[in-house]
């Protein structure tokens, strides 16, 4: 008998991201939904159960990372990973402080790998 597929959000507003996470995490043999747009993604998060979320620190409409610290408000154990182009020690100190678990800078795919791999197992 297989293991449950674990669940896993994703929120990026660029849909070639979006697509990419979804290809590595089927790989991974998770089942991943990728969300465009953060009110949308907050609405699913608060109505289902996700095993890890991976979130962009930024979005033209919103902030990844308030999107990060209203999830962590009803969740506050579930992984949840900043993989964003925004790389410089302030970014990392203003995910953790939203409550991120991970921070993975993009386009560094094969960290985001290690990480999902890591707070998966």
């Amino acid at each position: 008998m297989s293991a449950p597929k674990r669940r896993v959000l994703c929120v990026d507003d660029d849909l070639d991201i979006c697509r990419m996470l979804m290809q590595l995490l089927s790989m991974k043999n998770c089942e991943a939904q990728a969300i465009m747009n953060v009110e949308e993604a907050l609405t699913l998060a608060q109505r289902q159960s996700f095993s890890l979320y991976i979130l962009d620190a930024r979005f033209p409409n919103g902030k990844g990372l308030a999107l990060c610290s209203q999830i962590r408000q009803f969740d506050p154990h579930t992984p949840i990973v900043i993989y964003s182009g925004s790389v410089y020690d302030t970014d990392r100190e203003e995910a953790e402080r939203a409550g991120a678990t991970a921070f993975v800078p993009k386009p560094d795919v094969n960290l985001l790998v290690e990480t999902i791999t890591r707070l998966l197992s």
